[in-house]
């Protein structure tokens, strides 16, 4: 992925993370996409060129022999524990239902192999049905279930 593209791309994904951010801890969408823009900044310090980390466009081919973005892929290769985590994956809306998503994983998924890992990982929101039905399909399962419950403080913060 380019400078150019991980602009884009982040124009996609901080509105995206922020509000799965708020929705999920019941937050107000401004603290939202402040945590979401640290959090990036975090996790992809020198952006598209943080080592560990594989952003990825998908492209397919488009009129006239141009390839045509139609989503992203961010992907932790993990020799440790001889696995890869996917922390995004994106079809944008346009191309969705085309069979775009079903096929970027099967090519990570022969990618990864031809590379020596032996699993892939991901966490999916449990209200994302679409996304959990195209993993299950793939042979994805279902290895836990995130939990939290939000609790009063003496602070004044919220």
């Amino acid at each position: 992925m380019s400078e150019e593209e991980y602009r884009k791309y982040l124009d996609y994904f901080i509105s995206d993370y922020a509000a799965e951010i708020s929705s999920n801890y019941r937050i107000p969408l401004e603290e939202a996409n402040l945590r979401a823009q640290n959090e990036i900044g975090e996790d992809l310090p020198q952006g598209p060129h943080t080592a560990g980390q594989d952003l990825l466009c998908i492209d397919h081919p488009g009129n006239a022999g141009q390839d045509q973005l139609v989503g992203y892929l961010w992907v932790s290769p993990d020799r440790t524990s001889n696995s890869v985590f996917i922390n995004d994956f994106y079809i944008l809306a346009e191309h969705q239902g085309q069979g775009f998503g079903r096929e970027a994983l099967s090519e990570l998924e022969e990618r990864v192999s031809k590379e020596g890992f032996r699993e892939i990982r991901l966490r999916v929101a449990n209200s994302n049905m679409r996304a959990r039905k195209l993993y299950e399909a793939l042979g994805y399962e279902i290895t836990g279930v995130n939990m939290s419950k939000r609790i009063e403080n003496e602070r004044s913060d919220p």
